[in-house]
């Protein structure tokens, strides 16, 4: 009877707390929902073209799936602007040389496979006569997806750690004495961003610095325009895990935002190219913060792109964050008693 009874407690326990049955039940099937329509997407088809075909050889080939291109110029501007994945032109004797934007494997091996459709199986070795825009014929997918996963790491472990930490300091007592204090909301929540902030960037330097320089990550940019990124990247990880922390009363509840606010930001992050998911869930990527940092890690460390040309991404970041922090102020007042 005591371990009936016993049971039963912990039973009603658990059916009182709302959050941790939608933990236990609506998440697992939330991120299941989301690798089934991930991995049972189609193959991805390479947006490739040719570039000013000689007509005698343009009447042997097959160039339907093919787009066309004048000038090799406007097909690499093509390829810097995402709108193509590689292309293929010609010399004088009809040996093609094949250019491709190189900084996904997946991509890579799927122009390859478009391409080898114009030529008899007995043809040439092309790999021989490939062209790498950005990364190499040696790229690994450690090298392709390292920036993603640098991202993912730096976002998920700021977020836990700033997140945790602001619980104690309410469960404490302090941010209710602090509260009672003539100091101004924003000017606390500001400290508590900088506070927190200069540990957590420590943090994510030192995973930065291990990945590139000890795992021997890619690395084709400026390693200062990456901690720019992950500097951002950081603030709008702490600036969420202290704003999702004034809706938790414990630990426990904290964790329960990691399946439903974290983890689901890596499918959209560039791991899985967009291209193969489903329109109505590819949408979803441009409002996750991971989506705009793993980009423009990518651009630094693969493509080897300058810190102007992260301008965009890295505003969108700022954006986040200072959004945040606005959503934290609106979120502390109601802890302060008017």
């Amino acid at each position: 009877m005591r371990i009936s009874g016993f049971v039963l407690r912990i039973i009603r326990q658990l059916f009182r707390d709302k959050r941790t049955l939608a933990l236990m039940f609506l998440a697992p099937l939330l991120i299941m929902t989301m690798l089934s329509l991930v991995f049972s997407s189609n193959d991805y088809e390479a947006k490739v073209a040719v570039v000013d075909v000689p007509a005698p050889l343009e009447a042997k080939l097959d160039l339907s799936g093919f787009e066309r291109y004048d000038k090799k110029d406007e097909a690499l501007d093509a390829i810097r602007d995402g709108d193509l994945d590689g292309y293929v032109t010609f010399n004088t004797s009809g040996t093609p040389d094949i250019v491709v934007e190189g900084s996904d494997p997946t991509v890579n091996g799927a122009v390859m496979k478009e391409v080898q459709t114009l030529f008899s199986s007995d043809s040439a070795n092309l790999s021989d006569r490939v062209t790498f825009l950005y990364g190499n014929e040696d790229m690994g997918m450690f090298d392709s997806f390292g920036p993603v996963l640098l991202g993912f790491f730096v976002f998920f472990f700021v977020f836990l750690v700033s997140g945790v930490s602001f619980l104690r300091e309410r469960t404490t007592g302090t941010l209710e004495r602090l509260l009672t204090s003539p100091i101004r909301i924003w000017e606390m929540v500001v400290s508590y961003v900088l506070g927190f902030g200069i540990v957590t960037l420590l943090q994510a330097a030192l995973i930065s610095w291990y990945a590139i320089y000890i795992l021997d990550m890619m690395m084709a940019g400026s390693f200062f325009n990456v901690l720019v990124v992950i500097v951002l990247l950081s603030f709008t990880a702490l600036t969420l895990g202290i704003l999702l922390s004034a809706f938790a009363k414990n630990e426990l509840q904290m964790m329960q935002f990691i399946p439903i606010v974290v983890i689901p930001q890596i499918f959209f992050s560039g791991l899985f190219n967009l291209d193969t998911i489903s329109e109505w869930l590819s949408w979803v990527g441009p409002f996750t913060p991971l989506y705009y940092a793993a980009g423009a890690l990518r651009d630094v460390m693969i493509r080897g792109f300058g810190f102007g040309d992260l301008l965009f991404n890295l505003a969108v970041l700022a954006g986040f964050s200072l959004l945040f922090i606005i959503l934290n102020v609106a979120a502390l007042k109601k802890y302060r008693k008017i």
